[in-house]
């Protein structure tokens, strides 16, 4: 289901030129509103359900509706994020809540070393038909 901007919520991320869910969603569907100052979803249908926008709002202003096979009618999925977690609260319609936490596992930006412990190219067997796999050794096809 499309995210939604609660309006009651939204701040606009205190004017910025660039609201957080602008800067996080990987479609480009999040826009500010500039007369009202509110941030919406410009293209709901297209929206990939990553829940980016939902778990980057500081205010909380952003909602998906989950499926009826997860949260049936009249339910709610709310996520509260906090520094070193992101907690989903589940409100399903016979009144019963469940909580689920998740830590958030984000590095800085540029951190990673994706070639570390691993041996350097040798452009010389470029030609081979071996296969370099995660432990460093050869694989024969």
């Amino acid at each position: 289901m499309p995210s939604f901007v609660i309006n009651d919520k939204c701040d606009g991320c205190k004017g910025q030129d660039r609201t957080a869910c602008m800067y996080i969603c990987p479609n480009d569907l999040m826009k500010l509103d500039k007369g009202r100052m509110k941030g919406f979803n410009q293209e709901p249908d297209q929206c990939w359900e990553c829940y980016s926008c939902v778990k980057i709002c500081p205010q909380q202003a952003i909602e998906v509706r989950a499926y009826a096979d997860i949260v049936p009618m009249g339910g709610a999925v709310i996520p509260l994020r906090g520094s070193d977690s992101i907690m989903w609260t589940i409100k399903f319609r016979n009144g019963n809540v469940k909580r689920f936490k998740f830590p958030i596992r984000t590095t800085a930006e540029g951190s990673i070393d994706p070639y570390k412990g691993k041996p350097t190219a040798d452009i010389s067997k470029i030609n081979d038909q071996n296969l370099f796999n995660t432990e460093g050794t050869l694989l024969k096809l």
